[in-house]
């Protein structure tokens, strides 16, 4: 019968979980596909597309998550294209999506037309005949992707979101020109739930084509599905995203909703959970405390209970043997005393040899009390 390594299974857990993750990571949300005048079958189109999918991977390692560029020398022919990773990744994972998307986005999803926008969880991808498409919004190509459950409490929960977007739209809008207009927060809306969004501009637009491509996305979010429990609007330049879950990888600010009209205000104190949080660090120093003064006073409870068990043991052995001779002064006598005692070490009073020598007893004439 084969026999099978134990070893095996946690290196088979681990690819299955790199796998997982990987899948996570390069999930596509949603693409577009069009065709413009020229053709892909054009060989000139074909090779320009080829060069610039390859710029855009090997440019993919920057820090900014932004880059577009051209291919192509004839204006007639160029190609234009960009890709944008979310504000919140690593380089690597920015890496990653971008390659995975140059990939598939000729291979499997736009093979035969000139033109895409391809989203992925963590990455942008732009490429189309000129003229340049840079720094302009596009409200033709726009996506939404949610998840078809609806809040219990509709209501609030549509405007707690559209409140929180409209505040994360003016922060990544304001963004100076070049840096990344982004901007992440959480907001409470109950006890049990907490909504998680975000939002995101192409870097080159303009501040006003920042406010504008996203305030757009909301206007649409909340015309549809700005009650669902988690969803995701997507245009070629800027993106919106909320969930009941923590998806990106940043700490954002945190805030409450707001309390509803027909429920009481919360006590002093529990209106937040920044500041449940804000106690936590100080809860466990007093539990500490409390910890270490316990042990110290049973420690010196049981020291005080085992010296005096000591103590009155000690005691109860002195009462037992209370006419026994306790002290070494009380076996030593002069030389004078032990003569008159023994007669002069008469043999009358000889009565045996010891190992120290002879043994004498004594006479009455010694003093009362020795013997």
């Amino acid at each position: 019968m084969p026999s099978f390594n134990v070893s095996v299974v946690p290196l088979v857990l681990f690819l299955l979980c790199l796998l997982s993750f990987t899948s996570e990571a390069d999930r596509q949300l949603a693409h577009k596909c069009f065709n413009q005048t020229t053709s892909i079958a054009n060989s000139t189109y074909r090779t320009n597309l080829n060069q610039l999918l390859s710029s855009l991977s090997s440019n993919a390692t920057r820090e900014s998550g932004f880059y577009n560029t051209a291919a192509g020398q004839n204006p007639n022919t160029s190609i234009y294209g960009l890709f944008l990773c979310r504000g919140d990744v690593t380089a690597d994972d920015c890496q990653n999506c971008v390659a995975t998307a140059t990939k598939e986005v000729v291979q499997q999803y736009c093979p035969s037309e000139s033109a895409a926008v391809i989203w992925y969880d963590k990455c942008i991808l732009r490429y189309s005949y000129g003229p340049s498409f840079f720094s302009t919004t596009d409200e033709e190509h726009r996506f939404y992707l949610g998840n078809g459950v609806n809040a219990t409490d509709l209501d609030s929960f549509r405007q707690l979101v559209l409140t929180t977007m409209s505040e994360l739209v003016a922060r990544a809008a304001n963004a100076s020109y070049g840096a990344k207009k982004f901007a992440a927060k959480e907001a409470i809306f109950n006890e049990s739930q907490t909504i998680y969004s975000l939002v995101q501009c192409i870097p080159d637009l303009s501040r006003s084509g920042c406010d504008s491509c996203l305030q757009g996305l909301v206007t649409k979010l909340a015309a549809c599905c700005g009650g669902q429990l988690g969803g995701t609007y997507m245009d070629p330049s800027c993106i919106l995203r909320y969930e009941m879950y923590r998806f990106y990888q940043i700490q954002s600010t945190l805030e409450l909703a707001p309390t509803p009209v027909l429920l009481p205000p919360p006590a002093p104190g529990q209106r937040t959970r920044p500041k449940g949080k804000s106690l936590i660090p100080l809860l466990r120093i007093v539990a500490i405390v409390a910890l270490i003064a316990v042990f110290l006073i049973l420690f010196a409870m049981s020291y005080y209970l085992l010296r005096r068990r000591v103590r009155k043991k000690f005691n109860s052995l002195l009462d037992e043997n209370g006419n026994e001779i306790t002290s070494i002064e009380s076996l030593q006598f002069d030389l004078a005393t032990i003569k008159a005692a023994t007669n002069q070490f008469s043999d009358d009073n000889k009565v045996g040899r010891g190992g120290f020598g002879e043994v004498y007893k004594g006479m009455n004439s010694v003093p009362t009390g020795w013997n």
